[in-house]
């Protein structure tokens, strides 16, 4: 006879999603086979997903709750679980993401993670760590869908030229991400501003930092080191990375002015180049 490995739903979220779909499969009277192939993929990965080897996807979770009648219980237990796969020392971040009516970011090496691309996503993550690649760069995703709520928080980013040019992952990649930038152009709620090279010195030399604020809980700070972060919401600390950021933003280009940069870096700097012929070239 087969062992099935007995699950402790209360030692992880993962571990409690992988209890309540095996728990609802087998209300249904169905095998790991069967439901796999009403849900489109093998009996093998709903097993791997019910002893918590492999983490859900959304759609795979949608496509459970449909098929099993759990009224949404799947979906709604997915972004717990995306959350508690986050390295411990950022899970507070994500909660503070999740919580914050407005959020505002100055990067200066990088795209914000909640405006990240799959790919370029991966890249990032993949710098001399390429385990579980395919499961991180889901959960890193996985916290865009904030701007999904009914009354989703209103997003700043200062972002500095430099990421503009850095080339992360590869050309295409890089064409791929900053047309998402783009694709926020029109939304007033998600406001991106570049900081250019001809801006000098700035008040963000010290690094890149987060400003939380929230309907009534003090505003939160959060700066970031090699694999630790440090929110605080200490009185001063607030006060003068809010001071930065207003200085951040006066330096830098308007809306208007910061979509014609990225749209020129796109197409110069990553865009198709053609020949006389209309072929492809280096």
């Amino acid at each position: 006879m087969t062992q099935i490995n007995t699950l402790d739903p209360g030692a992880s979220p993962l571990d409690y999603y992988g209890f309540e779909l095996r728990r609802y499969r087998e209300a249904a009277g169905l095998t790991q086979k069967q439901l796999g192939s009403i849900v489109y993929c093998t009996g093998s990965l709903v097993g791997q997903i019910e002893t918590a080897r492999k983490l859900p996807t959304l759609p795979f979770s949608e496509r459970v709750d449909a098929a099993l009648g759990t009224g949404g219980a799947l979906s709604r237990l997915h972004e717990l679980v995306m959350r508690s796969q986050l390295p411990a020392w950022f899970q507070q971040v994500a909660e503070l993401e999740a919580r914050a009516t407005e959020i505002c970011t100055f990067q200066s090496q990088v795209v914000h993670g909640l405006l990240q691309t799959k790919e370029y996503a991966r890249a990032v993550l993949g710098v001399l760590d390429d385990t579980d690649l395919d499961d991180r760069t889901e959960v890193r995703l996985s916290r865009q869908r904030i701007f999904e709520k009914g009354e989703p928080p209103v997003f700043w980013m200062i972002l500095g030229e430099a990421a503009l040019h850095q080339e992360v992952g590869g050309p295409a990649i890089m064409r791929e991400q900053l047309a998402h930038l783009l694709s926020f152009e029109h939304n007033p709620r998600v406001n991106i501003q570049v900081l250019p090279f001809s801006a000098g010195a700035h008040a963000g030399l010290q690094g890149s930092f987060n400003v939380y604020r929230f309907p009534s809980d003090p505003t939160i700070v959060y700066t970031e080191g090699y694999g630790s972060g440090h929110p605080t919401a200490n009185p001063d600390s607030v006060k003068d990375c809010s001071l930065r950021y207003d200085h951040l933003q006066a330096a830098a280009l308007s809306l208007k002015d910061s979509a014609e940069l990225i749209r020129r870096v796109m197409e110069e700097r990553y865009g198709e180049h053609r020949d006389s012929d209309g072929d492809p070239v280096a």
